[in-house]
């Protein structure tokens, strides 16, 4: 492995590593070098993942609690610097999901999933950012510090039936910029990944694996944020990536459509209306702040074959 990807020496914190992406994104970061602290609520399957990693030769212990928990984003930090002497990279994974349309939700549908996703991310990345600040002023200079956050593409399309989940992975967006804009004196690289990835969480929606290679395998996710966690990160932050199968995708920001000036420096709201009609001449209306260019990226992406 090149110097620009090893992680050796590293000190890597990941949430939602019970199973799944934060499971297998932990994997990888152990292979490339990092020591793990892993996160997710306390049971077998993140003393499991721990277990794996430490028996392929990695080092790894486990902070298990809830990640939205103020408590818990102190003890991540905390047991990263007392187990392993520092903290370098923080991986967002943990997430849940209650779906439902958004004029049957209940409040507790909407916020568990806010709780969970934002709220989440929010936490860890404030006790991280305060650490790389507090070293960054003590060494003087910049210090090494990666936050890669885990969004998705229901921000993009606007999920019809996942509007909490939607809005969460929205706001994991706006965070990772502000944050990668708010940090980046300090060194922080804050980048945010959209990933399709076939784990517990997701299966009921994408249903059971194709035959052969899956192209929806949360192993096809791990590479970039192993990429985005290096020292090759140094040069990225602040951006957004879709990944799936063969495709990493890197989105622009969201552009002016259209631009109107009031002919006599104020509109009414007739003239308004007038300049206004053409654009949106069709009814029904389509919605149009979405983004489906991500959807057709790579072929196959459910394991569907061509008819």
């Amino acid at each position: 492995m090149t110097d620009e990807l090893s992680l050796s020496g590293r000190v890597a914190v990941v949430t939602g590593a019970g199973n799944g992406l934060g499971a297998t994104e932990a994997a990888a970061l152990a292979a490339a070098g990092a020591r793990l602290v892993l996160n997710d609520l306390p049971g077998a399957a993140l003393d499991g993942v721990a277990e794996k990693i430490r028996a392929a030769g990695g080092e790894a212990v486990v902070c298990p609690g809830d990640v939205a928990e103020w408590s818990t984003g102190q003890a991540l930090v905390r047991q990263a610097v007392e187990s392993f002497g520092g903290l370098d990279i923080l991986v967002n994974n943990a997430g849940v999901l209650r779906d439902r349309m958004v004029f049957s939700m209940s409040e507790q549908e909407w916020d568990a999933v806010i709780r969970v996703h934002l709220r989440g991310h929010f936490v860890t990345t404030r006790f991280a950012t305060a650490y790389w600040r507090e070293r960054s002023k003590a060494t003087g200079g910049p210090v090494y510090a990666r936050i890669v956050n885990t969004s998705s593409e229901a921000f993009l399309l606007g999920s019809a039936g996942q509007p909490n989940y939607a809005a969460a992975k929205g706001g994991i967006v706006a965070l990772t910029v502000a944050t990668a804009r708010g940090c980046g004196r300090y060194g922080v690289r804050a980048n945010a990944i959209c990933p399709r990835a076939r784990t517990a969480m997701t299966g009921d929606l994408m249903g059971p694996a194709p035959q052969g290679p899956d192209p929806m395998a949360p192993e096809r996710v791990a590479p970039l944020v192993t990429v985005l966690a290096g020292p090759a990160g140094a040069r990225i932050t602040g951006e957004v990536f879709v990944v799936h199968s063969d495709v990493v995708a890197v989105l622009g920001p969201p552009t002016v459509r259209a631009t109107f000036h009031a002919a006599d420096g104020q509109w009414s709201a007739a003239e308004l209306d007038a300049a206004l009609a053409p654009m949106f001449a069709d009814y029904p209306p389509e919605p149009g702040f979405v983004c489906e260019e991500t959807l057709p990226l790579a072929p196959g992406t459910f394991g569907e074959t061509d008819s």
